[in-house]
């Protein structure tokens, strides 16, 4: 007897099958990709610069800690470390001092103009701007100070702040602040006691990607740093000669970088979920 074509309801039914298993197969080569790069760094950093080179020692080799202890102990990473959390952290807070008022008085003024400008320094790319800030600051001589790489890092925080809580303040209701005022606070008061306290979990999206952004910074450290003040990426170059790079010291000083934003990245998602996700179901 001849087959019979297959029915809507028979092709229906197939699809919800062969869809889960295409999504798992996707999602897996997605994971491995990113992944891998950062397992190879991990084992590589247990490794000799001999046992790197050779192939045959790709999983099987003797682990040794001389990396780590060339990094921590006889590099003193713990100043670079320090450097690195210090400007993130200043940047950070400062940005969020001046960036929250001035994203809450463009949503709630609907200063589209302004919110524009905001916008396009946030498009700028800060290597375009290298060149005259060392100009500016050597003139100044602030460069190779922490006052420099604060307000370098700033030019990028900030408007990411204002972009990300603009858009967190357009979700909230207005009438929470009418409400107050109605019940004697000033607009300031209603902003302080109302509306910053429900905006944390924006607070903590914006300050989480500044510090990260901060923390990762290479270029702006690079050349306005100086000696005493150079940040983890920029330390890590201490490695990379002309003739030859270490690359065991290499990656370890890659995981000691990576690991404390993998760390924060993990425990603070669902912040980072819920600010950049706040505004999307604003109407």
């Amino acid at each position: 007897m001849p087959t019979q074509p297959a029915r809507p309801t028979d092709r229906r039914r197939r699809k919800p099958r062969a869809y889960p298993a295409f999504r798992v197969v996707a999602l897996t080569l997605v994971v491995l990709l990113f992944i891998a790069p950062l397992v190879w760094m991990a084992v590589a950093s247990f490794k000799t610069n001999v046992d790197i080179y050779d192939a045959s020692k790709t999983f099987f080799f003797t682990p040794t800690l001389d990396n780590y202890e060339n990094v921590l102990s006889r590099n003193n990473y713990f100043v670079f470390i320090f450097n690195s959390f210090w400007v993130a952290f200043a940047s950070t807070v400062l940005s969020l001092l001046l960036g929250v008022p001035a994203a809450y008085a463009m949503s709630r003024f609907t200063m589209h103009r302004s919110a524009m400008v905001v916008l396009m320094a946030r498009i700028i790319p800060g290597v375009s701007l290298l060149v005259p800030w060392y100009f500016i600051f050597a003139n100044m001589r602030m460069v190779g100070g922490f006052g420099v790489l604060i307000l370098s890092h700033m030019f990028v925080a900030l408007p990411l702040i204002v972009y990300i809580m603009i858009s967190y303040f357009d979700s909230m209701p207005l009438e929470l602040e009418e409400q107050a005022q109605v019940d004697g606070l000033t607009p300031i008061g209603a902003f302080a006691r109302i509306t910053l306290p429900l905006s944390i979990p924006g607070l903590a999206t914006a300050g989480i990607l500044s510090f990260i952004f901060s923390w990762n910074n290479f270029m702006f450290a690079l050349v306005l740093s100086g000696a005493n003040t150079k940040t983890l990426p920029v330390a890590i170059f201490n490695f990379v000669s002309y003739a030859s790079i270490d690359w065991g010291s290499l990656m370890s000083a890659a995981v000691v970088v990576t690991v404390p934003i993998m760390v924060i990245a993990l425990f603070t998602q669902k912040y980072i979920v819920s600010g950049l996700t706040a505004g999307a179901t604003k109407g």
